[in-house]
């Protein structure tokens, strides 16, 4: 069992629950590893633990959460695509991700980019 904890670094991104999530960082990193960082972000926020979600290792790799000891560490924000992430997308989903920010960008109280 793991016991994930929020975690606010300052830095940009969008709620885990926002389309956002679900369009591009499922491209990225599958719908198995966008539901487990949605359901350690369910966890912390409800300050529960839960069993050790099986695309953990990616979701570290990708710096979606860090890990120490049993805590698992969620952000508050999950942090829009960088350089490495969007090289991974088909030139069209690149194209419509672009677009996406820009709508992000002008969103009266988005909790998003600077």
């Amino acid at each position: 069992m793991i016991h994930p904890r929020l975690f606010h670094d300052g830095l940009p991104g969008v709620a885990p629950d926002s389309p956002y999530v679900r369009r591009f960082w499922t491209a990225v990193i599958g719908p198995t590893a966008v539901a487990e960082l949605l359901r350690l972000v369910v966890a912390a926020r409800r300050d529960t633990f839960l069993r050790r979600p099986t695309r953990l290792g990616q979701l570290v790799a990708e710096g979606l959460v860090g890990v120490h000891g049993r805590d698992i560490l969620v952000r508050g924000l999950v942090p829009v695509l960088g350089p490495r992430q969007l090289n991974r997308l088909t030139p069209s989903l690149r194209h419509e991700h672009q677009a996406a920010l820009m709508k992000l960008s002008h969103t009266p109280g988005l909790r998003c980019l600077p």
